[in-house]
């Protein structure tokens, strides 16, 4: 059975999926709300919201990279993975109970926290379980899975909020049975692969002297990148100043994760086709004239416009990032790579979001768009230098 083809997939990336599919369910019934909850039932201003989010991505996403170590170290993907998830599942009752910021930054570091354990190895089982050759369209059916919850997620939102108006809380308790689904999925339907990725001899250490040029440069160039990339808070935050009302943003954030589901498997194939270097090019200027129009924007047209190219923009970027890093690192290091990788990313995402809400509360809300649209352009100069330094090595 281990064997078996699920839609052209192997079981494990299929069943991946279909944990991403259920956790994103979760998570995605409470992430459009948790900012609007925040501002409007508990009264907490912009800066704190991006101290709230960068605390809760980037302390918790210093986790991925020793994940990612220990899996390798271990030969262990399974048990990671599963536990990962299941803290995150179990963080919903804290935010439902919360009364004060501080209840909330705690579900999300805790639920964060479940976020970095398990990311890197499960992008391992992912990577692992699928030919090099089709490592494009693997992280893409992966990612489309996660989106397509991701779009279910917000629609359940908005279809609990029909039933109990602004009850945000029974919300955040509804969303823990998705989360318990794809828990008992990894337990009871993955399979730990038979590979040698457990190292038993010369250890891997926390350094990257173990990838080359390609790897490192890359990584650097993700973090600038990140470092203007606030949190899709702020997204939804400026969407309700446009006008857009709470009860209709689960709505919006739907829109963008069904955009980015459709376009993910054929972006990954595109990637396999045309490189998937053009592919994060293309990323990256789209992101710049995306955030430029977020902070221009005026009207709720507008933010529904600019949400449906948001979504191309991940479907384009987020899984064909991931098959680009597989290409160019040591299969021995898979777990590892993708955890320095991942944690780079996270913690440049730190300063992005405290950075963003303070340009919010203290000069304008465009502000946080513009030094977003900037630091996307500058990592489009720097990926476009790195495109034409490979071709001159090659």
């Amino acid at each position: 059975m281990e064997n078996r083809k699920f839609f052209g997939f192997g079981r494990n990336v299929f069943v991946a999926g279909l944990v991403s599919f259920f956790m994103d369910i979760s998570s995605e019934m409470i992430y459009p709300l948790v900012p609007l909850f925040l501002a409007n039932i508990l009264g907490v201003n912009k800066s704190v919201i991006g101290l709230i989010e960068g605390i809760a991505e980037s302390t918790a996403s210093i986790l991925k990279v020793f994940s990612g170590y220990f899996s390798d170290r271990l030969g262990n993907r399974k048990w990671l993975t599963a536990a990962g998830y299941g803290l995150s599942t179990f963080s919903r009752p804290i935010v439902a109970l919360a009364f004060s910021w501080h209840q909330v930054l705690v579900f999300r570091f805790v639920d964060r926290f479940g976020k970095g354990v398990r990311t890197a190895p499960r992008d391992a089982i992912i990577a692992e379980s699928s030919e090099k050759a089709y490592l494009g369209r693997a992280f893409s059916f992966h990612r489309s899975m996660d989106t397509m919850g991701a779009a279910a997620g917000p629609a359940l939102a908005f279809f609990f909020l029909g039933i109990f108006p602004n009850d945000y809380r029974k919300v955040f308790w509804l969303s823990i049975i998705p989360g318990i689904i794809a828990v008992l999925l990894i337990v009871f339907f993955i399979t730990e692969k038979k590979a040698n990725h457990r190292i038993d001899q010369d250890r891997p250490k926390l350094t990257f002297r173990h990838f080359d040029w390609r790897f490192k440069a890359f990584v650097l160039i993700a973090a600038v990148f990140a470092f203007g990339n606030s949190s899709d808070v702020f997204l939804i935050l400026r969407a309700e100043q446009v006008g857009i009302s709470a009860s209709v943003i689960p709505l919006v954030y739907l829109l963008f994760n069904l955009i980015y589901s459709l376009s993910s498997i054929p972006a990954g194939m595109a990637a396999d086709r045309f490189g998937k270097k053009r592919i994060i090019l293309a990323g990256f200027i789209l992101f710049a004239f995306l955030y430029y129009g977020f902070a221009v924007a005026v009207s709720a047209k507008a933010i529904w416009v600019l949400f449906s190219l948001y979504g191309v923009f991940m479907g384009l970027t987020e899984g064909i990032q991931k098959a680009f890093l597989a290409a160019i690192i040591p299969a021995e290091f898979k777990a590892t790579a993708f955890g320095v990788y991942n944690t780079a990313v996270g913690l440049a995402m730190f300063p992005a979001s405290l950075i963003g809400g303070w340009l919010w509360d203290n000069i304008s809300p465009a502000s946080t768009f513009y030094f977003g649209a900037i630091t996307a352009s500058v990592s489009a100069v720097f990926f476009a230098v790195f495109i034409a330094a490979v071709r001159i090595k090659s």
